[in-house]
């Protein structure tokens, strides 16, 4: 109780958090027994107060349900984020035309489409351990090729 008195402030939440970590300390010691005792439900206090520092934190989605209300702008297409992503696109683009055409078509399929790897086998006519081979090749490519080579060499199919 003295750790939780000096480490949270509100006093009416310290029976409720005295009780979780009894909780906490009872279902842990059920697997086993701690070797010490007292670090053991300190270290659970703590953790148990870092969670509720986390979950003080995290917004409520009705608290943001009318963003109207926060008076945020929606972002425009502004000139110059329209050739940025037009660039982009055309970088991308690039970089699959560099692509085996199956591997490419592998990607694609994965990627844009969002289909399953048995989805893209079936599709293809290949099986799934060859279609994990095309978009693993195909995303490392498309890697080295936008990011730059990492590894030395180019990987085929």
């Amino acid at each position: 109780m003295h750790f939780l008195r000096r480490n949270w402030r509100n006093k009416a939440d310290h029976a409720d958090l005295c009780q979780e970590v009894y909780v906490r300390v009872y279902e842990a010691a059920l697997q086993e027994i701690p070797a010490q005792a007292k670090p053991f439900v300190l270290s659970t206090a703590r953790n148990l107060l870092i969670d509720h520092v986390r979950r003080e934190h995290v917004i409520s989605i009705e608290a943001v349900a009318d963003l109207d209300s926060l008076g945020l702008g929606t972002e425009e297409a502004t000139p110059d984020r329209v050739v940025i992503a037009r660039e982009e696109l055309r970088r991308l683009q690039d970089a699959l035309d560099l692509l085996p055409p199956r591997c490419r078509e592998a990607v694609v399929l994965r990627q844009v489409e969002g289909l399953s790897r048995r989805e893209i086998a079936k599709r293809m006519n290949i099986s799934e351990e060859t279609v994990k081979r095309h978009l693993a090749v195909g995303v490392c490519a498309l890697a080295d090729t936008l990011y730059g080579e990492t590894s030395g060499q180019r990987r085929t199919p």
